[in-house]
């Protein structure tokens, strides 16, 4: 059973052990979180700039990259708490983590019960939606550059408004889910609906499609789901 208030947030597990990962997994999933596993350093990396998870459990002794190494790279680009997994039980390991901005640590072996109980309460303590780790998206040509604000497609800078930028990026941290145009005018324009014109979504949906896309009457990215709103195909 799920527990109200984590359902279907995004949990990155990084850990060299098959086993590992596959009872921490049980756990949080049955807890309600939407667990993506990663094996070694860079693919741990790789899963942050694309899942965008709110916590990371991370096992120190990785392949290719090391859990510490990970941790000081995640901490130049993001706040996403971090839980550590160690073997070693040494003072200095774990205050070291935690310089480095690790938000709890857990000694191995430990109890899976237990770690899902601290992923649960460092996330009530954060509640914080991370931002993307490296501050792109790419998505097969199409290139989000959220520190620059700036998107390229192709290498051709597409020359988006600042609320056109605000709202492909929105759209695009959220692949395949659909929304309304009153829950855009609620998130982008910070407006309420009962007073802002809807059509307004649709123009800025128009313009973007424009400029960003090879055939605006067939989009590719930002699509229409008729009768509900619109949604960006990864």
């Amino acid at each position: 059973m799920s527990l109200v208030g984590f359902s279907g947030r995004p949990v990155l597990v990084v850990d060299d052990e098959p086993i590992v990962r596959e009872v921490i997994t049980a756990y949080l999933t049955r807890d309600g979180f939407q667990v993506t596993e990663a094996g070694d350093g860079l693919s741990a990396l790789r899963h942050l700039e694309t899942d965008r998870p709110h916590l990371i459990v991370l096992d120190v002794m990785l392949p290719e990259l090391d859990g510490l190494s990970v941790l000081s790279e995640v901490r130049k680009h993001s706040d996403v708490p971090v839980i550590l997994l160690t073997a070693r039980s040494e003072e200095t390991d774990r205050v070291l983590g935690l310089e480095l901005g690790a938000d709890d640590y857990v000694v191995k072996p430990f109890s899976p019960r237990e770690l899902a109980a601290r992923v649960r309460a460092v996330l009530k303590r954060s509640d914080v939606e991370p931002a993307p780790v490296l501050g792109t998206l790419e998505f097969e040509g199409l290139l989000i550059d959220e520190a620059a604000r700036e998107v390229t497609v192709d290498g051709r800078i597409a020359g988006l408004t600042p609320k056109e930028f605000e709202l492909l990026v929105f759209l695009a941290t959220s692949p395949r889910q659909v929304f309304s145009r009153g829950q855009l005018l609620e998130r982008v324009w910070d407006s309420n609906s009962e007073w802002q014109d809807p059509s307004t979504v649709t123009v800025h949906i128009r313009r973007i499609r424009q400029k960003i896309e090879s055939d605006p009457e067939s989009p590719r990215w930002l699509t229409t789901v008729w009768g509900f709103g619109y949604r960006f195909e990864p």
